[in-house]
């Protein structure tokens, strides 16, 4: 997942590239919908639950939810890293 992140803090686009079956191609593409417009902080609000009752994923499916909220995190803390790369050293003395 990729985003793109306004002075203002709010994600403007977000595109992603997933290999897999269509409701793990579902769970991207609607994770993408979701933070498009929101701020960082809302968008990690985004939960796989969410997700999967959204697009009425079945049991055997929820994983795909869970790598599209994992995708979201990742890609906002690699955002948040790039902002402040100091910050991650002194959090780590810490």
């Amino acid at each position: 997942l990729q985003v793109e992140v306004d002075e203002n803090g709010k994600i403007v686009d977000a595109r992603f590239k997933t290999f897999g079956c269509g409701s793990a191609i579902a769970s991207s593409s609607l994770a993408t919908e979701w933070v498009k417009g929101k701020t960082v902080d809302e968008a990690l609000k985004i939960k796989n639950t969410d997700i999967a009752k959204e697009l009425c994923l079945p049991p055997v499916k929820l994983h795909c939810s869970m790598l599209a909220e994992d995708a979201i995190k990742a890609a906002l803390a690699d955002y948040r890293l790039k902002q402040d790369p100091n910050k991650e050293e002194s959090e780590k003395k810490a």
